[in-house]
């Protein structure tokens, strides 16, 4: 082979797509990539239209590698809403300006829904009119035609990666204009740099405008302090999802939610368990090295996740994790569906495409009954206690966001519940929190004696399941009633300091430790709570869409059945020592992801001081001791499925 052809087959291989070998931040070859692109970035980052230019090509090419001729969606949906946006502020007329608003965020959105819910809506069809309609990809035949070449599947509709992202950003921006929050980008390379920046483009986090046209024309600025930061968040990103995550995944979750017939209740509940720090360490994990990769540059994105799992509530949660589609959610959701101020039209409409839309996934039109009986009851109580109207509207409007969140999600039962039981959890907490110490303890007994007398009358895992998880709940707050009842909190005592300010006198250490100990049993309910609706999440995941339903469905109920079965304990430390090097793992990232932010902020800024040379060294170490934990298969970001 001459040198000619070998630099041909370089060439070749750089410029080609293989799908089994996406562009993965995991991957040396990223890092090789990272490396020459930052290598010229460094030349042309002080001309900001120029550097804008570079880095929108660079990201074009980044999404090619990760998702081949799907490249083209992504052109349509920038080019699209550029030009949809300048035309936005060109109309005058609120009618107008909504009216092209609304047509814009159905074609964004209706990319989604193609892509996405192409099997729900065909099955739908199906059963709605006893139809035996197959999924045909009519736009990939279009692009077959057009080129002249068979590059698509007709047969098979496949979801493109990070397709929600980008879509939810261009529907973000296009509202913003709308509302006056921001002027359109005037260049069609700032706002194609904007919308596919690469670090973010397929797993988020989703930036909004607002929070980064600003930066599309500041000065590029990276101090030593900050670069020392940036290359933490690399590294922290790396460890989260090498060692934690696909150690995790890979040696443990994986298998058992495969078949989890063949594992014994103690490790379904361990893989469940594990799961859940493992989707958290994947998630955030991307979001670490993205942050870091986009500070080297220059741009700073916005913060995803505010350690989720110290969340001391449901509500509390949902602010701490994926914390930019919850803001999405409250701002293009929930706030125009009336938010805590009234229902809507929207409120209705939700109301009822989510009857049959679990009608139309459980297989049973008393789904449909059920919610129709519910919501009449519900607007019964609004009428006649019109002082609770506020809070049931607020509650409505929770409900209907996390539902359509888990469908967001996918198209699946197990989604619906997983975003269902969310949404119950958040309003059960908005509920509970109104009560007093002893209506809390009589509701948590009439509930746990209700189970009890279910799982006799009609026995079943799942109320197994459910009888000693409201046993724990029964437990802790017979304990926070007692406690009150016989130490009642005294009033607060208040002291000067050196500058004569007023400041609330340092607590005794027997309060400090009812408090501290109040603080981590509500963190750990939550966390089971959190934990137990991840079994209907995963079970949902990694699926082929056409046969999701009924798989993911069987997942979950026989993970619940292993789960809420009988226990034989005597095998439980054998179990458990078999696993040692899972549940050690396990451990240790709790323990870690526990830890009080302000000392986490100190190492995180100790390493950012470190000498250059010292740091080098230090990534070099931690490279090395993350490569033995690497899997022989690479592992795909969780996120990227949606």
């Amino acid at each position: 082979m001459t040198f000619w052809d070998l630099i041909w087959d370089f060439l070749k291989n750089l410029f080609s797509f293989d799908q089994a070998h996406p562009l993965l931040f995991t991957q040396f070859y990223f890092w090789a990539f990272f490396a020459l692109v930052f290598a010229l970035f460094s030349l042309i980052h002080s001309k900001p239209l120029l550097r804008n230019g570079y880095l929108f090509a660079v990201s074009l090419f980044f999404y090619y590698k990760t998702s081949g001729v799907f490249l083209a969606l992504l052109v349509f949906v920038i080019v699209y809403n550029f030009l949809a946006a300048k035309l936005l502020n060109r109309i005058k007329g609120e009618k107008a300006q909504s009216a092209l608003t609304a047509f814009s965020v159905v074609v964004d959105l209706g990319i989604l829904a193609y892509f996405k819910y192409a099997y729900f809506l065909t099955d739908f069809v199906n059963n709605l009119f006893g139809l035996s309609l197959e999924v045909y990809d009519v736009l990939g035949e279009w692009l077959n035609m057009l080129s002249g070449a068979e590059i698509f599947r007709v047969d098979a509709i496949i979801l493109p990666v990070g397709i929600s992202f980008f879509t939810f950003q261009a529907v973000s921006y296009m509202v913003d204009v709308k509302r006056r929050k921001i002027e359109p980008v005037s260049n069609f390379l700032d706002f194609g740099f904007y919308l596919s920046f690469f670090p973010q483009l397929v797993a988020g986090p989703i930036v909004r405008a607002v929070e980064f046209v600003e930066q599309l024309h500041k000065p590029y600025n990276l101090s030593r302090r900050w670069f020392g930061i940036a290359v933490f968040w690399i590294m922290n990103g790396l460890l989260k999802k090498l060692i934690l995550a696909d150690y995790l995944a890979v040696n443990f979750a994986d298998r058992v939610f495969e078949n989890p017939l063949m594992y014994s209740g103690f490790e379904n509940l361990s893989a469940l368990f594990c799961y859940s720090l493992q989707v958290y360490a994947d998630f955030s994990g991307y979001t670490d090295i993205a942050t870091g990769v986009a500070m080297l540059m220059g741009f700073y994105l916005p913060k995803n996740f505010d350690s989720p799992y110290k969340a001391v509530n449901t509500q509390q949660f949902w602010r701490r994790w994926h914390m930019t589609l919850s803001r999405w959610l409250r701002d293009y959701l929930y706030i125009p569906l009336g938010g805590n101020r009234n229902a809507t039209a929207g409120t209705y409409i939700i109301i009822a495409a989510v009857a049959i839309i679990g009608s139309f996934l459980s297989g049973s039109w008393w789904v449909a009954f059920g919610v129709a009986v519910l919501a009449g009851a519900i607007g019964l109580w609004a009428w006649k206690k019109p002082a609770d109207r506020k809070l049931i509207t607020t509650n409505i409007n929770s409900m209907n966001t996390m539902l359509l969140g888990g469908l967001w999600h996918g198209a699946s039962w197990n989604f619906m519940i997983w975003g269902g039981l969310n949404g119950i959890g958040m309003v059960i907490y908005k509920v509970w929190t109104g009560r007093t110490m002893a209506r809390k303890v009589g509701i948590v007994t009439a509930f746990t004696l209700l189970v009890f007398i279910l799982s006799r009358v009609t026995p079943a895992p799942v109320w197994n399941l459910f009888l000693v998880w409201l046993l724990v709940i029964w437990a802790g707050t017979v304990v926070k009633w007692a406690f009150r009842a016989l130490v009642p909190p005294r009033e607060p005592v208040y002291t000067l300091d050196a500058q004569f300010n007023v400041v609330l006198a340092r607590k005794s250490f027997p309060a400090r430790a009812t408090e501290w100990i109040s603080r981590a049993w509500d963190i750990f309910q939550t966390f089971v709570f959190i934990t137990f609706t991840r079994l209907f999440f995963r079970s949902g995941s990694n699926l082929d869409p056409a046969l999701a339903n009924e798989q993911a469905w069987n997942t979950a109920k026989n993970m619940v059945n292993q789960i809420g079965g009988p226990w034989d304990f005597s095998k439980v430390p054998a179990m458990a020592w078999e696993h040692r090097a899972v549940l050690i793992i396990f451990a240790a990232g709790m323990l870690i992801h526990w830890l009080p932010e302000r000392f986490k902020r100190r190492y995180r800024l100790a390493f950012s001081r470190l000498p250059l040379g010292v740091m080098g060294v230090l990534v070099v170490l931690l490279v090395l001791f993350i490569y033995q934990f690497i899997t022989a298969d690479l592992q795909s970001f969780i996120y990227f499925q949606f």
